[in-house]
This record gives C-alpha cells, sequence and structure tokens, in this order.
C-alpha cells in the first residue's frame, strides 16, 4: 500500500512528532508514504508567514520532512477526479485544497492519511485512515 499524507498529517509530523503516527511511517520504505505537491504549497505557506529566524527554522523542517515524505506532482488525471468530486459534493462547502487532495489520491490509488476524516465525508471510494488514533 502507497499512502497520501494530508497536510494536517504532515504538520503533526514537523511539530510534535506523535508516537503513534511515527511507529506507523517508520516501516515504510521511502516512497511508500507521500505528499501532494497541494500540501506542499499548504505547508510552504505555513513557512511564509514566518519572518526571520523563525522562517529559516520553518523551512528547514520542510525540507527535513519532504526528505523523507516525497512531494507528488499533480497529473493530469487528478484534475478529472477533482471535477468528479466537486460535482458529487457541489451542495456543501468543501476546502477546495482537500478536494484536490482527494482527487489527487484517488487518481493514484492511494490511501489518504488524515486526521480531519470530516473533511472528506462524502468522497466515492476515497480509502481514508488516521494514524493518529490509538492502534
Amino acid at each position: 500500500m502507497r499512502y497520501l499524507l494530508d497536510t494536517n498529517i504532515c504538520i503533526h509530523l514537523i511539530n510534535e512528532h506523535p508516537p503513534q503516527l511515527l511507529a506507523q511511517l517508520a516501516p515504510l520504505p521511502l516512497g511508500m508514504a507521500v505528499m501532494s505537491v497541494i500540501s506542499y504549497a499548504e505547508l510552504w505557506h505555513g513557512v511564509e508567514r514566518h519572518a526571520g529566524e523563525d522562517r529559516v527554522s520553518a523551512a528547514r523542517a520542510l525540507r527535513r520532512l519532504i526528505a523523507r515524505i516525497p512531494v507528488l506532482d499533480y497529473p493530469v488525471l487528478s484534475a478529472e477526479h477533482y471535477g468528479a468530486l466537486a460535482a458529487a459534493v457541489k451542495d456543501r462547502r468543501r476546502d477546495v485544497m482537500d478536494r484536490l487532495i482527494a482527487a489527487h489520491a484517488l487518481s493514484l490509488g492511494l490511501i489518504l492519511v488524515t486526521n480531519n476524516k470530516d473533511d472528506f465525508r462524502g468522497y466515492m471510494d476515497l480509502r481514508i485512515e488516521n494514524w493518529l488514533l490509538p492502534t
């Protein structure tokens, strides 16, 4: 199995290093847990909100993360999945970034790892796991 880590999971890895999350990640070979370029953009936005030495530290932490969690480009097929997801939940307002991440996971057949399952409720065929819950 390959896993796409949601932005919130990446933030937990950078800031908190929760043992249950690290336990799930540790046995996976490099490349089995990845992040979408959409998550990378969200994380880089977080870096840019800092100033001075805090910004340097935040950028360094993000670079350490992507050395272990590779960033995937957004393929054309993901855009097609995005359209289907947007049509499926048109009556509910959702964060576009979450929908783009969900579409990325679907297009590549990846399991989405998130701590915010409700953000992805109603997306057909999307497989979700929460690695922050006790095992």
